[in-house]
């Protein structure tokens, strides 16, 4: 039987929103014993002493904050076969992969059903806040997500990324549908064998459909920006493939070839047109709408790690607004985004207060208030007792078997929606190991390198990517800055880019050891062209997924694989003389 597709009404979804967080708190306290009430009686809370309770103080008493490190026996006991109630009541079928950018490594999160609810839950709320500003019609979305492959666990369990998992279920599709954002690649696209071959059909099926694509969306900006920038190599290949009616012969997968050949019909009026758009573009600057006219918005994460690429993706956009996507990671949803015009690096998130219990520790003022007040970390506060202006590591219990998990993310309450906090993403917490005193954060880094970028802009240069790593093979150990750049600089541009790295670094640990050369001379090495493309492919080898893919941003020194690829495309080295 034909499933009835709902009919959506956004301000029905909204009220549900405004009648959850007015009473956030309470909220909490019930979805907290949802939880404890189906899962109670596993073996991870029963061995804590919990016995079946289910308030806050008690759940806080017996159960400690824990990382995925507290986790992992019991997930791979589950991963390999154990149908016993270990972390839920009910069995868990499915497990994620974590994107690996923390440890080099992806790991295993459980995935349930019920985490696909609290996704759907989550866009739902913010396509009704986002649907309400800048309304879509019935068109087509050009969305560059890729499926990577399933497979089994030894247990016989189901195992994907997070995306993938999603992506695959029918409630996603379902779903999408009646939010009227229905990509414009058929699923043999998204689901692909091959990511590249993905991306070009991704392409050419934005163009063949380019009059009714109303939104470009992907997981993240950095997804946007290298399908925009594939296409600059590539357009007048995919003219030719539009003019002629057949795709390309490189794009060998069968079931993709099968899906495009029912699209592609040789239309040389339109291969004709968008030659003509191309070539009158300055430097691909406005590329977006002028390749797709009624374009209304950009979409994805465009926050914390993503801000760097937002300068690209704006010369890219044009006069088309990027509006920042939600709030979450593998291990389940935080909240939407409800202002969405709001520009990314305002952005913030509403805590949805119904898909998972969430705490937060709050952070010492800085490195020294720290070492003042010993390891004695503060005490988790509840949702509803954070504080505008301060910043707090996030703790989720959340719908799939993590009790008091710390995500490591550091967020900063910016205001509250009714009665639940808006969150605004900073960093992940300490991601750049210690030299010694020194406590350097991404945010640290990004600042750090975006002031330096501002010296390869003088100069009409672009920043492709970058990383760090901290290397300890001499003493004192120093901070390595890895830079791919866009062309050749000069050598004293460098130089000063690398004096301007090493002055931007605020935290106070840091310059007074840089003063003391208890850590030594920030180091900037500059790899080949096309480096960071082999960092990505490496990690989508070992079964990371193209749509959950980060570039890295600390390059820890057991990820081998990694540091090898950058050590071994070096072009030029630099050592600061700031201090």
């Amino acid at each position: 039987m034909r499933q009835r597709m709902e009919v959506f009404d956004g301000e029905k979804v909204i009220e549900e929103f405004e009648e959850l967080t007015r009473d956030a708190g309470r909220v909490q306290v019930e979805t907290l014993k949802k939880i404890l009430e189906e899962n109670g009686w596993a073996e991870y809370l029963q061995n804590l002493g919990l016995n079946g309770r289910t308030d806050p103080e008690s759940f806080k008493e017996c159960v400690p904050l824990a990382t995925h490190d507290d986790f992992e026996a019991y997930i791979q006991r589950i991963a390999d076969g154990d149908s016993s109630p270990i972390l839920t009541g009910k069995p868990i079928e499915s497990m994620s992969l974590s994107s690996g950018t923390t440890k080099g490594r992806p790991k295993f999160i459980p995935f349930n059903d019920s985490l696909v609810e609290t996704t759907m839950q989550t866009f739902l709320t913010s396509f009704a806040f986002r649907n309400r500003q800048v309304p879509i019609g019935n068109g087509k979305a050009l969305q560059f997500i890729y499926s990577s492959k399933q497979f089994k666990t030894k247990g016989g369990l189901t195992a994907g990324t997070a995306t993938t998992n999603v992506f695959r279920s029918p409630k996603f599709k379902s779903t999408m549908k009646s939010i009227r954002s229905q990509c414009s690649s058929p699923d043999e696209v998204i689901f692909g064998s091959d990511v590249h071959q993905s991306l070009y059909c991704h392409l050419l099926c934005g163009l063949l459909y380019r009059d009714e694509v109303e939104l470009v969306y992907s997981s993240f900006a950095h997804s946007i920006i290298l399908a925009f920038r594939t296409f600059e190599q590539v357009w007048e290949e995919l003219c030719t493939n539009i003019r002629d009616g057949v795709l390309s012969s490189w794009v060998t997968d069968p079931s993709i070839r099968a899906a495009m050949s029912k699209l592609l019909k040789p239309d040389p009026e339109l291969a004709d047109l968008i030659y003509k758009k191309c070539a009158g573009l300055s430097n691909w600057s406005g590329l977006i709408p002028e390749l797709f006219p009624n374009a209304k918005y950009i979409y994805g994460i465009m926050t914390g790690s993503m801000e760097p690429y937002l300068m690209k993706l704006r010369h890219y956009a044009g006069h088309l607004p990027l509006m920042s996507a939600d709030y979450g990671s593998s291990e389940g949803w935080i909240g939407p985004n409800v202002n969405p015009l709001l520009p990314p690096e305002l952005t913030t998130f509403a805590v949805l207060p119904n898909v998972g219990y969430f705490e937060f520790i709050p952070l010492k003022a800085n490195a020294q208030d720290q070492e003042q007040e010993g390891a004695q970390e503060n005490k988790p506060v509840g949702l509803t007792e954070v504080k505008i202006g301060e910043e707090y590591e996030i703790v989720v219990t959340n719908v799939a078997g993590l009790y008091r998990y710390r995500l490591g993310d550091v967020v900063k309450v910016m205001g509250f929606h009714n009665a639940t906090p808006e969150l605004k993403f900073v960093c992940r917490s300490n991601i750049l190991p210690s030299i010694n005193i020194d406590k350097i954060t991404e945010k640290d880094l990004q600042l750090a390198v975006e002031a330096a970028r501002n010296v390869l802009a003088a100069e009409k240069l672009e920043l492709v990517e970058f990383t760090s790593h901290v290397d300890m093979s001499s003493e004192p150990g120093h901070y390595v800055i890895f830079w791919e750049i866009s062309g050749e600089a000069k050598e004293e541009v460098l130089i000063e880019c690398c004096n301007r790295l090493d002055r931007a670094f605020q935290d106070a640990g840091y310059v007074s050891s840089r003063k003391v050369k208890a850590i030594g001379a920030l180091e900037l090495r500059v790899v080949r062209k096309g480096t960071f493309r082999k960092i990505m492919e490496h990690s989508l080898s070992l079964g990371s997924a193209m749509s959950q893919y980060k570039t890295p941003r600390a390059v820890g020194s057991t990820n081998n694989a990694i540091l090898h690829i950058l050590r071994s495309n070096v072009v030029n080295s630099y050592f600061s003389t700031a201090f």
